[in-house]
C-alpha cells in the first residue's frame, strides 16, 4: 500500500487496500496516461456518467465540450466524481471467482469550475491538443471567438483523489493451484494503427512530426 496518506477519508480505499495509491506522483502519471475519463453527476437527483476526454494542468483535471451540453451546463458548480482508468490484463483464474483484470485505476472527488476567461480557454484548449500532438496547435487554422464561445472547458482539483491498482497472476485459494486447468494473464496492449489521410487532403502534403510523436506515445503506453 502507499505510504502516502489519502487526500481525505472519503477517498480512502477500504476494500483490498493493499491495492491503493495515494503517491500524487502516481495519481499524475495514471491521468496522464489515459485517454479518456468519466465524469459522474447528478441531474435532479438522477445519477449520470458522461465519458470524454480529459487533460491535467498542474493540481487539476480538465475536460470540455459543447456549450449546448447539458451535463456542462449541469455540474457548474456542483460535485462531480471524475474516474479514468487503463485495463492492463485479463486474470484467468482456476475458479470463476478469481478471475479478476490487471488494471490501474484513479478517482477524483470535487467540484466543477468553469473556465470564464476567453485567454484561459484557449490556453487550456492547447494544452489539451499538444497532450496528444505535440506542435500541432501552432500550426493549426486559429480558433475564432465564434468557436471558443460554443466551448465550454470545466475543471476540478485533485485535493481528493485516490488509485488502485492490480498486478501479477491468479491470486486462488492454496487448494485450487494444483487444479489442472491454465491459469495467467492475458496482458492487453493499447495500440494505433497506420494513420489514414482525409480523402480531400491535398496530394503530397504528409503527416508531420505531430503525428509522430502521437504514434511514438502510443508506442511508449501512453
Amino acid at each position: 500500500m502507499s505510504e502516502h496518506r489519502p487526500f481525505s477519508e472519503r477517498v480512502r480505499v477500504r476494500r483490498t487496500p493493499h491495492k491503493a495509491r495515494y503517491d500524487p506522483a502516481v495519481i499524475r502519471k495514471f491521468i496522464d496516461e489515459a485517454m479518456f475519463c468519466h465524469v459522474g453527476y447528478a441531474i435532479d437527483g438522477q445519477p449520470m456518467v458522461t465519458p470524454t476526454m480529459h487533460w491535467r494542468d498542474g493540481e487539476k483535471i480538465y475536460w470540455h465540450g459543447s456549450s449546448a451540453s447539458k451535463m456542462l451546463r449541469t455540474v457548474k458548480d456542483a460535485a462531480v466524481c471524475v474516474t479514468v482508468s487503463h485495463m492492463d490484463g485479463l486474470v484467468l483464474a482456476r475458479s470463476g471467482m478469481h478471475h479478476s483484470v490487471n488494471y490501474r485505476s484513479v478517482m477524483v472527488l470535487g467540484r466543477a469550475n468553469k473556465v470564464d476567461d476567453a485567454a484561459e480557454k484557449e490556453r487550456q484548449l492547447k494544452i489539451f491538443v499538444e497532450r496528444l500532438f505535440p506542435g500541432r496547435w501552432d500550426s493549426l487554422r486559429p480558433a475564432t471567438a465564434q468557436e471558443l464561445k460554443a466551448t465550454t472547458v470545466m475543471w476540478t482539483t485533485l485535493s481528493e483523489t485516490s488509485a488502485k491498482i492490480r498486478t501479477g497472476p491468479p491470486a486462488d485459494d492454496e487448494e485450487d493451484y494444483t487444479f489442472p486447468v491454465w491459469a495467467g494473464e492475458i496482458p492487453l496492449r493499447r495500440t494505433a494503427a497506420e494513420p489514414s489521410p482525409c480523402p480531400r487532403l491535398p496530394q503530397g502534403l504528409e503527416a508531420g512530426a505531430d503525428v509522430a510523436g502521437f504514434l511514438a506515445w502510443m508506442k511508449r503506453g501512453g
